[in-house]
């Protein structure tokens, strides 16, 4: 019998394995047939519809571009610090811990904790909220990266076809911020809620290497709550996570490890993320972000795509400079300003 043969052997009968199997998760997981994308295609007969989606996301040009995207610290001067890539990594392992223990779709967490980021913008939230004020001053829009995360993956990627995901990665993609309305599947909220125990934790750690804490300057009840070192606290907050969400059927958190989370928040925006120190950097990288913002408004002949036919309206441009700004990379975005403000004579 030929090779061939042999593998339509094994492809016949893949998608009727995976429905007995997926018989034995959770009657609240999704399944991963049939798959629903918005231009019907033959389903793979080797990968699940989400390990598909998420075979896209990885080889998306959008995902590689997040190993040089800023997390927390941008051009950190060591090679231990988090990157929107690592973070990306981080979320997705530990979402998959979770929907395992509360035998919910992996693929689909697994899948969406991957393509949760792709449209956040250079140097993390600092130019997240540059681009969005920005947008606003010049044409009354707003910037908000899960929803951009959501047009790469439909509109930008392969040359503008989109990767054509099916609607439960989507939406889990679309809302996996805390601004966003809740996710449709207990999957996507696993992600929203992980998203922030990974960040918070995860900085933490990253603020401590830097300096701009030391460990006996968190507070004290949260850490007595959740433990004194970032994978205690994570450990401790994923536990909480599988239990209080066994019990009440939905992705739910304990009445003292949520607050306990939340109080870790607010310290981290206090001290590390809206600092002083680190609010001049802030000042510095909104500039240059507002600087190529106004040059490519001005000068959008100079866009990628410039050959195509001309703009047709403020918002066709307005969403054509966010475009681009919004795919750079923290270096590349830096790279750009240089060829605008320092004369070329003296960059060789």
């Amino acid at each position: 019998m030929s090779a061939a043969r042999e593998q339509d052997l094994v492809g016949a009968g893949f998608a009727a394995r995976i429905e007995q199997q997926e018989a034995s998760l959770s009657p609240l997981a999704a399944r991963s047939y049939p798959a629903t994308r918005a231009r019907a295609e033959e389903d793979c007969s080797l990968r699940t519809p989400f390990q598909r989606d998420r075979d896209r996301i990885v080889h998306s040009k959008a995902f590689r571009r997040l190993t040089h995207k800023t997390q927390v610290f941008v051009a950190p001067r060591g090679d231990h610090y988090r990157t929107r890539l690592t973070h990306t990594l981080e979320v997705t392992t530990i979402s998959r811990t979770v929907a395992r223990a509360l035998r919910l779709n992996e693929d689909l967490a697994e899948a969406i904790g991957l393509g949760h980021d792709l449209g956040h913008p250079p140097f993390g939230h600092i130019g997240e909220e540059a681009l969005d004020a920005c947008l606003k001053e010049r044409f009354g829009l707003d910037f908000r990266h899960y929803e951009h995360s959501l047009r790469v993956v439909d509109e930008l990627e392969r040359g503008g076809a989109g990767l054509n995901l099916t609607e439960q990665v989507r939406d889990g993609i679309a809302r996996h911020s805390s601004r966003a309305s809740q996710p449709q599947t207990l999957e996507g909220r696993i992600v929203r809620v992980i998203d922030r125990v990974a960040y918070i934790n995860h900085d933490i750690d990253d603020a401590v290497r830097a300096g701009l804490l030391r460990e006996g300057d968190l507070p004290r009840e949260p850490i007595a709550v959740l433990g004194t070192s970032g994978s205690a606290r994570i450990d401790a907050l994923v536990h909480d996570m599988v239990e209080r969400s066994q019990i009440a059927g939905d992705i739910v958190q304990g009445p003292q490890a949520g607050p306990a989370m939340d109080v870790l928040r607010d310290f981290m925006f206090a001290e590390v993320y809206l600092a002083p120190a680190v609010r001049a950097e802030h000042r510095r990288i909104a500039g240059v972000v507002r600087r190529l913002f106004e040059h490519y408004v001005e000068h959008p002949h100079e866009l990628p795509g410039s050959a195509e036919p001309e703009i047709a309206d403020q918002r066709e441009l307005a969403q054509r400079v966010t475009d681009y700004l919004a795919g750079m990379t923290d270096r590349y975005c830096i790279a750009r300003f240089s060829e605008l403000e320092v004369p070329q004579a003296f960059a060789r």
